[in-house]
């Protein structure tokens, strides 16, 4: 594992911050689906006994965020296509309701961060740069949803993105998303400038969408038998 996937952590509530930790990581797509953690070498990265370690990992299992397999091995777990579709299904109505929430209360200094976090999303795709695209594409959505000041809501908006993180790693290089017009995220930044609620939830909608079609297509080609050409696919 990269050791700069993970930050260190304070001796204080070690168990609650390892969690912590690794929670926005698993939303922010620092690790990919089936990758496996070594209890040994995450202690070391994070600066901590093995004991929280354990204790974090577990309740991420429990969770269904990370599988346990029978050999006691805890990696990431998969998603099939029947799964990511059922979420993405969710997800559209929880993120539109949060969008549209946010289009009235969110601030002119939440909406410039989203401007500099598409511009960041862009440019790291352009670049080839896929972990940074992964991470500022959440930073994008998680400001605009966190912006509708409804906790509980951003609360279930963030479960399905522990399980759905990762997974996004897989849009490069074979399914980065591709939109039939302009970006989804220019239209929702015109919707917030209009403060149109309506039209910022129909791009949030569309975005989910147009976005990840290309991924849903990848996993039921990778679950028919038929992989991607390039030997750095990903694999589920």
């Amino acid at each position: 594992m990269s050791n700069d996937a993970v930050g260190l952590v304070g001796r204080d509530n070690l168990t609650a911050r390892v969690f912590g930790e690794l929670r926005l990581a698993l939303m922010e797509g620092r690790f990919r689906p089936g990758h496996r953690f070594k209890i040994r070498e995450l202690a070391e990265a994070m600066g901590v006994s093995e004991t929280p370690i354990r204790e974090a990992l577990m309740q991420l299992v429990r969770a269904r965020v990370l599988d346990m397999q029978a050999s006691r091995l805890i990696e990431v777990a998969r998603l099939s296509a029947a799964q990511y579709e059922e979420l993405r299904g969710i997800r559209i109505l929880l993120e539109g309701l949060a969008a549209e929430r946010a289009t009235t209360r969110i601030s002119k200094a939440d909406i410039a961060n989203l401007k500099k976090y598409h511009q960041a999303l862009v440019a790291a795709e352009r670049g080839r740069r896929w972990r940074e695209a992964v991470q500022v594409n959440w930073q994008f959505h998680h400001t605009l949803y966190k912006a509708a000041d409804a906790p509980e809501l951003l609360e279930m908006i963030e479960t399905i993105w522990l399980r759905n993180g990762p997974l996004l790693n897989m849009l490069y290089p074979h399914a980065t998303p591709t939109y039939p017009g302009r970006h989804q995220h220019l239209n929702v930044l015109d919707g917030l400038a209009a403060r149109n609620p309506e039209a910022v939830k129909q791009s949030i909608k569309a975005d989910l969408m147009e976005g990840g079609a290309r991924l849903l297509q990848l996993l039921q080609d990778i679950e028919a038998g038929v992989t991607p050409s390039r030997p750095d696919a990903a694999t589920i």
